[in-house]
């Protein structure tokens, strides 16, 4: 593990790691990028799970910090926190990003050469 990570950082990424897993959290994820939306919203938008299911779901992607839950009286009102997802990509896919991205430079520098 990198020592520059905390322990704490390294379990919160797991937990993020582990939500994108999946395909039908990734798709709630999407459908909450257009907007909040209700629980009930969301068991709609997924035909092929129960209400039941939908919420055990939900509990994994807030767990991770990745949805955000606001109640207006019976309602529960689902938010995106993409922040967890931005984390991700700085500690993970950025870093990767640019050392492809140089090579590619000094290829291009060596063909026009």
């Amino acid at each position: 593990m990198d020592k520059r990570v905390s322990k704490r950082a390294q379990e919160r990424d797991d937990r993020v790691w582990k939500a994108l897993s999946d395909p039908i959290r990734r798709a709630l994820l999407d459908r909450l990028r257009k907007g909040p939306a209700t629980t009930g919203q969301l068991a709609e938008s997924q035909s092929q799970l129960t209400r039941f299911g939908v919420m055990k779901h939900l509990g994994v992607l807030v767990d991770a910090g990745l949805v955000l839950v606001e109640r207006e009286g019976r309602e529960r009102w689902n938010h995106l926190n993409a922040v967890p997802i931005q984390e991700i990509y700085r500690r993970w896919i950025r870093p990767f990003d640019a050392e492809a991205a140089d090579g590619l430079l000094r290829m291009k520098r060596r063909v026009e050469r």
